[in-house]
This record gives structure tokens, C-alpha cells and sequence, in this order.
């Protein structure tokens, strides 16, 4: 089964990078974007904001850059144990 999502927008904001007990770096940011999309035939303006977690050299390298830059994430999704919605898990990033 495939769980893969490639996603362009910006970094809305991000927490202080962290540490998990075993000592790796862990960030959780909020992600924002905007475009338009063709659904059933129509144009639609579409706006979307999730929540995203990177975790190693991807949460340090994530933690230098600004609010409001604009990239492509690719990660997959999943639902914390004590969560309710899914989490952007972020495996690679590409600026615009």
C-alpha cells in the first residue's frame, strides 16, 4: 500500500526544535497552502493548513528556515496515538 504525499507550501510555524528521549532531533510545524485545483470539471480556490513533524537532519535543516518560505514537502501521513487528525511525516523538502 502507498501512503505518499507531495505537498507546495509554506511554513506557517514552527515549535523550538526538540529532542525525542532517544536524542533525536524532532521539530512540529504548520503548514499552509493555496492554489487552485479542478474538481469535477470546475476550478476551485483551495486553501489547506496541517500540521507536520520532521524528525533528524530534516528537523535541523527545517528549523533554519523562515516562516513564511515556500517549499515542497514529501512524507507520508499518520495519526499520533493520541491524536485525532493526521500528521504530515516529513521525509525531504525542495524550495521553491
Amino acid at each position: 500500500m502507498e501512503n505518499r504525499v507531495v505537498l507546495t507550501a509554506c511554513i506557517a510555524e514552527a515549535e523550538a526544535l526538540r529532542y525525542t528521549p532517544a536524542g533525536l532531533p524532532a521539530l512540529t510545524l504548520r503548514l499552509e497552502h493555496e492554489s487552485q485545483q479542478t474538481e469535477a470539471g470546475n476550478p476551485r480556490e483551495v486553501k489547506a493548513a496541517m500540521k507536520a513533524v520532521a524528525f533528524g537532519a530534516m528537523a535541523e535543516r527545517l528549523a533554519r528556515q523562515n516562516i513564511g518560505s515556500l517549499w515542497t514537502f514529501s512524507g507520508f501521513l499518520a495519526t499520533p496515538r493520541n491524536g485525532k487528525t493526521a500528521v504530515l511525516h516529513i521525509q525531504d523538502i525542495q524550495q521553491n
